[in-house]
C-alpha cells in the first residue's frame, strides 16, 4: 500500500511522512517512533503542520473507506493516524474540533 501517496494526497510529502510510513510498514517500532515525530513536527511551519494534520485526517478517512479490503491495515492506519493526532494536536480533528481551532501541536 503507498501510504505515503495517501498521507501526501495531491501535494509534495513532507519529510515526517517517512516516518509516519515506517511506523505503518513497522508497526512494533510505532512506541519508538512518537517521539522522534514529536520533535520533528515541532520544528514545522504552520502551512506544514496543517498539512501533516490533514495528511493524518486523509490516512484515517482512506481506512475507514477501505476497511474491508484488509481490516488489519485499515485498523494499523487508524491507530497511528488517531495516536499521532493526539499526541501532537491534543484531540481529532474528526471528532468535533472546530475548524477554526488553533493546533496545539509542539
Amino acid at each position: 500500500m503507498d501510504y505515503l501517496w495517501i498521507l501526501a494526497g495531491k501535494e509534495e510529502p513532507l519529510p515526517v511522512f517517512s516516518r509516519v510510513v515506517e511506523a505503518l510498514e513497522n508497526y512494533e517500532e510505532f512506541p519508538f517512533l512518537l517521539e522522534p515525530i514529536y520533535h520533528e513536527v515541532s520544528e514545522l511551519e504552520d502551512e506544514d503542520i496543517d498539512r501533516l494534520r490533514f495528511g493524518l485526517v486523509r490516512l484515517q478517512v482512506y481506512a475507514d473507506i477501505h476497511r474491508y479490503e484488509d481490516m488489519e491495515a485499515a485498523q494499523r492506519m487508524k491507530y497511528v493516524a488517531s495516536t499521532l493526532e493526539r499526541v501532537l494536536f491534543g484531540r481529532l480533528l474528526l471528532e468535533g474540533e472546530e475548524a477554526g481551532d488553533k493546533h496545539q501541536c509542539c
